[in-house]
């Protein structure tokens, strides 16, 4: 099957042109990308060096309307336009945000300017999304920070075990997260051997998304306080998600019920022993879960790990374009990445 990917040139495009090098029922037709238009790939991702010996290619919607399978891998706000070129028929996942948000309101609060609508959410392990996933043409892949978050909390809502009026997550991210347009906070004299807060105060972009999926598992409003932290170190996502219990309880116990809700799931692993860490899903379609329960306060953190340019971004994609083709779910990417 052809592949397009639109926005190949960032971070999340690099990603996607690696998987799909590698996925045994997919190539590559088009690497667009506007602002880079007749560079090699090569050249923009030299870890793609000897796999690729095309150009990057200027955005034409007559050309790709009909392919069979498009990845937009765009700044948000940009996708919806873009969209709305091509063929019906056409299977569409877009790693951005424009199609990810139900409530208009919340967009405009959150993004600005026009709601585009919604389309399938695409965290397959939230039911029950792998089915609407595997029905659709059109599918919005999660953000980061929210299929780490979403994954954490599901399992504690589900058994209503904890006190949803107290979600409170603390969570760092490595600096590829905010893309790869030059700014001064990313800059590396300004990041190395440096923690600092950001968006704070309840304005990241990602609340209205994984308090949605959340609203989802509970049938209940839900809301979090979340505080995202910019960590010195290119990738990689470390949430501590923080509740109240109910009643008291052990960690073998919940350990239980997490490896029971997801025994079923090849991308989410339960991490009893040692401790998590970014460095251990890196290059992975995985999220690593572990359990805490401060028996003083009665509170339980779960700690979520994942790779944010792969399970947060570029392999969720391949992983819905899968389901959306009615492939195995973990087709290429079950092997070392």
């Amino acid at each position: 099957m052809d592949i397009v990917v639109i926005g190949a040139s960032g971070y999340a495009g690099g990603q996607l042109l690696r998987l799909i090098a590698q996925h045994p029922k997919v190539k590559l037709k088009s690497a667009i990308a506007h602002s880079k238009a007749n560079v090699s790939i090569a050249q923009e991702h030299g870890f793609l060096t000897g796999i690729y010996d095309s150009k990057f290619e200027e955005f034409d919607a007559q050309k790709i309307s009909k392919e069979d399978f498009v990845f937009m891998a765009l700044p948000h706000g940009e996708s919806a336009a873009l969209a709305s070129q091509l063929d019906a028929g056409t299977k569409v996942v877009d790693l951005g945000a424009d199609f990810r948000l139900s409530d208009s309101s919340q967009w405009k609060k959150y993004y600005g300017g026009n709601h585009a609508g919604q389309w399938t959410y695409g965290l397959p392990e939230i039911k029950p999304n792998r089915k609407l996933i595997s029905d659709s043409k059109r599918v919005a892949n999660p953000g980061c920070y929210a299929t780490a978050i979403s994954l954490a909390f599901a399992p504690l809502i589900t058994h209503k075990l904890i006190d949803l009026d107290f979600l409170t997550v603390v969570a760092a991210s490595g600096t590829t997260g905010a893309g790869k347009k030059p700014t001064q906070n990313l800059l590396a004299s300004e990041v190395i051997n440096s923690l600092v807060n950001y968006k704070t105060g309840g304005v990241h972009q990602h609340i209205p998304e994984i308090e949605q999926t959340l609203n989802q598992v509970s049938n209940d409003k839900i809301t979090i306080s979340f505080n995202p932290i910019l960590a010195p170190m290119p990738r990689g996502i470390l949430a501590n998600c923080i509740s109240k219990l109910k009643k008291s309880m052990n960690e073998d116990e919940i350990n239980g019920i997490f490896s029971d809700y997801y025994k079923d799931e090849s991308f989410v692993k339960i991490i009893k022993e040692n401790s998590v860490s970014t460095t251990s899903v890196t290059d992975t379609n995985n999220c690593h879960l572990q359990l805490k329960i401060d028996q003083n306060t009665n509170q339980i953190t779960v700690i979520s790990v994942i790779d944010n340019l792969i399970k947060g971004a570029s392999g969720q994609a391949i992983q819905n374009m899968n389901l959306m083709c009615g492939w195995q779910e973990n087709l290429g990417l079950s092997v070392n990445l």
